[in-house]
C-alpha cells in the first residue's frame, strides 16, 4: 500500500526546501551571439558611492515610477481593451486533442517542431549544475533533489509532459496565466495525467524509455494571474517557496526554474508591464536559477521592416516618376480627344494592370496589396503593422511596437509587440538575470539534431523521419518556425 501512495502526486511541503547550491561563474558564457561577458564590479565599488548619491538615486528611481504610472494611467482604457482581446482570444480557441494535432492539423510539422524545441530547452537547462544523470536510479547521494517550476502563461498546459519527462524529477510546477478557460483545460489537463499514473508517455522524454514506469507525477498548483500588470508575490505557493522583491538580495529560496514559452511579448507593451515582469521572474528565482523561454525574433523582424519599407520607398519613387510624365504628356492630348475625327481616344488600361505581389508580401482581400504598413507572411502565418515602422528596423524606443499576428488554426489576428532582443537583455541585466544562451530556432535544430538523447527526440515527436531521415516540416513551416528564438538567463 505504502508504495502506491508513493506513485501519486505528493502534496508540496516548502520546508523541506533544500538550499541552493553556490553556482561556479564562468568567464565566458555560452552565447551564440559573440557579444563579450558582462564587465563585473570590483569588490568594494559600493562602498564608494556616498549616502547622498545613493539618496539622489533613489529619487531618480521613484520619480521614474510616478512617470511610468502616470503614463500607464493615462492610456489604461486602451491598454484594458487590448488585454482583453488577447484574453478572449486564448479562452475562446478551442481544445482539439493531441490526435488531432498530431493527424488532421495543417501545421502539424510546425507544432511538433516547436515543442521539440521547448523540449531541447528544458532538457539543456532546467537541470542543477551539479545534477547527475541518472543518480537516482544509481541511489546516489542527492539524488532526490528536485526541481520547483514557475510556468508563467502556461496556457492549457501544453508543457506539463515536457516537464515530467525533466532530467531532473520536478517536486512542484506551478502554473500561471491570465486566461481563465486556459487555466480550467490546464487542470483538466493534469488531473488526466495523474490518472494515467504519471503522464502515460514514458518514452517521450529524456528519462524513462518506452518500457519504463514513468516517474511519480509532480505536485502542481494552477492560478489565474496577470503576471505583467501585477506581482505575483500575493500568490500562496509563491510566497511559501520563496519571493524577494530585493533584486540584490542574496536568496536561497525561490524557483530553481522560470519559464515562459510563446507569451513575454506581452509584456513590452510599456516598459512599466517590462519591468513588472522580470521583477516577477527575477524575484521568484533563487541564485543560481534558470530563466528560460522562447520569444519573437526582433532580428527578422527588424529586417523584414527595413526590407518593407526600402520598397514603399522605391514604389513611390516610381510613381512620382510616372505623374511628372504623365503632367508632361497632358499638352500633347489637351482636351483628350483625337486629332483625326474629333472622338474622344479610348484609354490604354494595359498599363494599368495592377502590379504582382512580391515574395512574402500579402495582400488584402481585393487583391491590392497595403503599401502604407509593413507586413509579411505566407498561406500559415502573417505579420502585419497597423501603423508606422522605423525605416531602419531598429524598434526605438524599445516598447510599444505593436503589431498583428495569425497562424493557422491558433492565432486568429492577435496584436503582439516586438522585443527588441538588445534592449530586452539590457533591461534583465538590471534585475540580476544574465544571458547564457540565445540561438534562433533552426539553429537550435542544427546544432541539437545529432545530439544523442535529442536527436531521438525529435524522431519520436514528428519532427523528422526515423532513422536521422528527412525533416517533416514544410519550408512554409520553418519560415513561421524561424520567426522565434530561445534564451535562457541565470539568476546571479
Amino acid at each position: 500500500m505504502a508504495g502506491e501512495t508513493d506513485d501519486l502526486p505528493q502534496p508540496f511541503d516548502a520546508k523541506k526546501l533544500a538550499p541552493a547550491k553556490k553556482r561556479q561563474r564562468s568567464t565566458s558564457p555560452n552565447n551564440a551571439t559573440g557579444d563579450s561577458p558582462r564587465k563585473q564590479k570590483r569588490p568594494g565599488q559600493r562602498a564608494r558611492i556616498t549616502d547622498a548619491e545613493r539618496e539622489r538615486a533613489r529619487q531618480r528611481a521613484l520619480e521614474r515610477e510616478r512617470a511610468l504610472q502616470q503614463e500607464q494611467q493615462a492610456v489604461a482604457p486602451e491598454r484594458q481593451a487590448i488585454n482583453d482581446v488577447v484574453r478572449a482570444h486564448y479562452n475562446a480557441v478551442p481544445e482539439r486533442g493531441r490526435d488531432w494535432r498530431k493527424t488532421d492539423s495543417r501545421i502539424k510539422g510546425l507544432r511538433s517542431f516547436n515543442n521539440w524545441v521547448k523540449s531541447c530547452i528544458i532538457q539543456k537547462f532546467s537541470p542543477a549544475e551539479d545534477h547527475t544523470p541518472g543518480a537516482r536510479e544509481r541511489g546516489e547521494r542527492g539524488a532526490e533533489d528536485r526541481l520547483l517550476v514557475l510556468d508563467i502563461g502556461c496556457g492549457k498546459g501544453g508543457d506539463l509532459g515536457k516537464w515530467q519527462q525533466a532530467p531532473q524529477p520536478v517536486d512542484l510546477y506551478v502554473g500561471l496565466d491570465p486566461a481563465e478557460v486556459s487555466i480550467a483545460q490546464a487542470m483538466d489537463r493534469y488531473k488526466s495525467m495523474a490518472n494515467r499514473g504519471g503522464g502515460g508517455r514514458g518514452g517521450r522524454g529524456g528519462r524513462g524509455g518506452f518500457n519504463r514506469r514513468p516517474p511519480r507525477l509532480f505536485d502542481a498548483r494552477f492560478h489565474v494571474k496577470d503576471c505583467y500588470g501585477e506581482s505575483i508575490e500575493d500568490i500562496d505557493i509563491i510566497r511559501q517557496v520563496g519571493f524577494t522583491s530585493n533584486t540584490i538580495a542574496d536568496t536561497s529560496r525561490g524557483f530553481d526554474v522560470v519559464s515562459m514559452m510563446f507569451c513575454m511579448h506581452y509584456a513590452f507593451e510599456t516598459e512599466q508591464k517590462a519591468r513588472q515582469m522580470l521583477k516577477n521572474v527575477a524575484g521568484a528565482l533563487k541564485k543560481g536559477g534558470r530563466f528560460i523561454g522562447c520569444i519573437p525574433n526582433s532580428d527578422v523582424i527588424g529586417a523584414r521592416v527595413e526590407e518593407f519599407n526600402k520598397k514603399l520607398e522605391e514604389r513611390k519613387r516610381k510613381k512620382a516618376e510616372e505623374k511628372e510624365k504623365a503632367a508632361a504628356a497632358a499638352p500633347a492630348a489637351a482636351d483628350g480627344q483625337d486629332q483625326t475625327d474629333g472622338t474622344p481616344t479610348k484609354p490604354d488600361n494595359t498599363a494599368a494592370a495592377a502590379p504582382e505581389k512580391e515574395d512574402g508580401e500579402v495582400q488584402e482581400d481585393d487583391g491590392e496589396a497595403d503599401d502604407e504598413t509593413a507586413q509579411w507572411g505566407n498561406d500559415i502565418y502573417r505579420v502585419r503593422f497597423p501603423g508606422k515602422t522605423p525605416e531602419d528596423g531598429i524598434f526605438r524606443p524599445p516598447f510599444g511596437w505593436k503589431y498583428n499576428f495569425f497562424l493557422h488554426e491558433a492565432v486568429e489576428e492577435v496584436p503582439e509587440y516586438v522585443v527588441p532582443w538588445h534592449a530586452f537583455r539590457a533591461l534583465a541585466e538590471d534585475y540580476n538575470l544574465e544571458l547564457s544562451y540565445h540561438k534562433t530556432f533552426r539553429d537550435v535544430w542544427e546544432s541539437e539534431k545529432d545530439d544523442r538523447e535529442l536527436g531521438p527526440l525529435s524522431e519520436r515527436m514528428g519532427v523528422r523521419e526515423r532513422g536521422g531521415g528527412a525533416l517533416l516540416v514544410s519550408d512554409e513551416e520553418m519560415e513561421a518556425a524561424s520567426f522565434y528564438v530561445a534564451f535562457c538567463f541565470y539568476r546571479v
